[in-house]
């Protein structure tokens, strides 16, 4: 069996394409320019993300223990593979103290519950 694909070139880190396809049974062989998949143009270590990921059905906490890192490295990786595959980083919801005041005004006393409920939902 030959070895996997390189879907990145390791000269100048561009993408490759596949030239010349072969069946080892009957001897066909097909040339022209072939794409490869997405996940062909992860790197070891993403794959092995990946596999991981799939491994521990997505439950981050066990990813924690799985790989020995800490819940925002696996976040990171987890961003880091997304990117490499075409995805677009989640954007960053900034929150401007209002969720903090909400809570010190429920902690005081000065709201109930259901009116923080209500507060942080709007």
């Amino acid at each position: 069996m030959g070895k996997e694909v390189l879907g990145k070139c390791p000269v100048c880190n561009s993408e490759t394409i596949v030239t010349k396809i072969s069946c080892e049974n009957c001897n066909t062989t097909i040339e022209g320019e072939f794409t490869l998949c997405k996940f062909c143009r992860l790197t070891a270590e993403q794959k092995q993300f990946i596999d991981t990921f799939i491994k521990c059905r997505g439950n981050i906490k066990e990813m924690e223990k799985e790989l020995g890192v800490s819940y925002p490295t696996v976040k990171n990786r987890l961003e880091d593979v997304a990117a490499a595959l075409g995805h677009k980083p989640q954007p960053i919801i900034e929150d401007d103290g209002r969720k903090k005041e909400i809570l010190e005004r429920l902690n005081a006393g000065e709201i109930s519950f259901d009116e923080a409920m209500e507060l942080l939902k709007g």
